[in-house]
């Protein structure tokens, strides 16, 4: 059984696997702004991303605590996920309110 030090870098690990996780599907989803897609190449696309992040979370459950599962394993999934979409909002308002500052001092200029 592995040590508190040890569980806390394995919290951190699946921390950074859930942000992954959920970084790569918004790029998914930004490649298919830029690219438009039939409605069934998104399924197969959602598909395969599927396929994919169940291999990679596998691999990390495999490798981190030697393929046991520990809910704190997918505790730290989990938070990774809503510190990623955390992240993603002040993302947006920032660039909200950059965007709104440039108009307003191009208005004035």
């Amino acid at each position: 059984m592995p040590g508190l030090g040890a569980e806390a870098m394995i919290f951190l690990y699946a921390g950074l696997s859930g942000l992954t996780v959920l970084a790569g599907y918004d790029v998914l989803r930004w490649f298919r702004r830029i690219i438009r897609h039939h409605d069934f190449l998104v399924g197969v696309e959602d598909i395969l991303y599927s396929v994919a992040v169940s291999i990679y979370l596998f691999r990390q459950l495999y490798v981190t605590t030697y393929g046991s599962i520990r809910w704190y394993f997918i505790a730290g999934i989990l938070l990774g996920m809503l510190f990623w979409k955390s992240v993603k909002i002040l993302l947006k308002k920032m660039l909200s309110n950059l965007r709104k500052s440039l108009e307003k001092f191009k208005k004035n200029r």
